[in-house]
């Protein structure tokens, strides 16, 4: 899907040196300082993937006058559950601190993902424990876009699974629907109805949780598209609307306060010259501290996905 299509050379930065991780960043014509962002984070089961393959991505939003950032993260066996996750509060935090240099407007950064991707995405404008290390916070996010994703896929039965997301201890710290409290951003869900992958209560599931806690929410349904039909969509607009959805969602969604703005970038700056990601499980351990976790209050959701609803993200 990287053949053809808008001619955009993306620039490449280091934003975590120790794990020698890069990010992409597609910089639309004559951007400005007003120039919306969409932090991306590609699926792949959280096995495989690179940045480049999902060069259409970026492409095709900055051809829609949207900055796009896509990073590299670490995935099993380099790591299991919560490494991915510590990747993408680092790459947040890069993308606040350096989004201006390429005329990206820090008031206006989204994260999104599609499929493992979009875990990732939802997990990091959730679970605030991840961006509060580098002192930021969910709401500090114009908005969330999960494409396909899961946000409520337990229990695992997948080996597979199993080996990225560990001890079934920790699986509860993996879920997103399990976090909603009320001080996530606005939030844009689609869903294909024929995904055989991520099945589509996913989407339902964690758009209910945000309106029980009045979080804006947008649950975009697509009949009869599938898991990977819905990303396609991005490159070829006949195959699914997500690109317009997406292109919708970011240019009227409203940009945060200008002092939870200039917060936010203060910080990301100030820790610019940051390059360590947190170390493996410490968020999870963190957690079974102070009582989050396996513990009091973190039970597994009761309408959980069933043995098979979850495959190859």
């Amino acid at each position: 899907m990287n053949t053809g299509g808008p001619s955009v050379t993306p620039v490449s930065r280091v934003y975590a040196a120790a794990q020698g991780l890069k990010l992409d960043v597609y910089r639309p014509p004559g951007a400005s300082v007003a120039t919306p962002v969409v932090l991306f984070f590609y699926g792949g089961s959280w096995r495989n993937g690179e940045r480049g393959d999902y060069a259409f991505v970026g492409r095709a939003l900055a051809a829609k006058g949207i900055l796009t950032v896509i990073p590299d993260y670490r995935k099993f066996p380099s790591g299991r559950f919560p490494v991915f996750e510590q990747d993408a509060a680092a790459a947040a935090h890069w993308t606040f601190a350096h989004a201006a240099e390429f005329g990206g407007d820090p008031c206006r950064i989204f994260v999104a993902g599609h499929s493992a991707g979009g875990q990732i995405a939802a997990l990091l404008a959730t679970d605030a424990s991840y961006l509060k290390a580098w002192q930021l916070q969910p709401r500090d996010f114009a908005g969330a876009i999960g494409i396909a994703g899961p946000y409520d896929f337990l229990p695992l039965t997948d080996p597979k699974l199993i080996e990225v997301f560990g001890p079934d201890k920790d699986w509860p710290l993996s879920q997103p629907i399990h976090f909603v409290d009320g001080d996530e951003p606005p939030f844009l869900l689609m869903q294909g109805s024929a995904d055989r992958v991520v099945k589509p209560r996913n989407a339902v599931a964690l758009a209910d949780a945000l309106k029980a806690v009045d979080v804006a929410v947008t649950l975009r349904p697509y009949a009869d598209i599938g898991h990977f039909r819905i990303l396609a969509g991005v490159r070829y607009p006949t195959l699914a609307p997500t690109l317009g959805d997406v292109v919708h969602f970011v240019t009227n969604t409203a940009a945060i306060a200008p002092q939870r703005c200039m917060r936010a970038t203060d910080h990301a700056k100030m820790n610019s010259g940051t390059t360590t990601v947190a170390p493996p499980h410490a968020a999870l351990n963190s957690r079974h501290q102070d009582g989050r976790g396996s513990g009091a209050g973190a039970d597994p959701p009761s309408a959980a996905v069933h043995a098979g609803e979850v495959g190859a993200l």
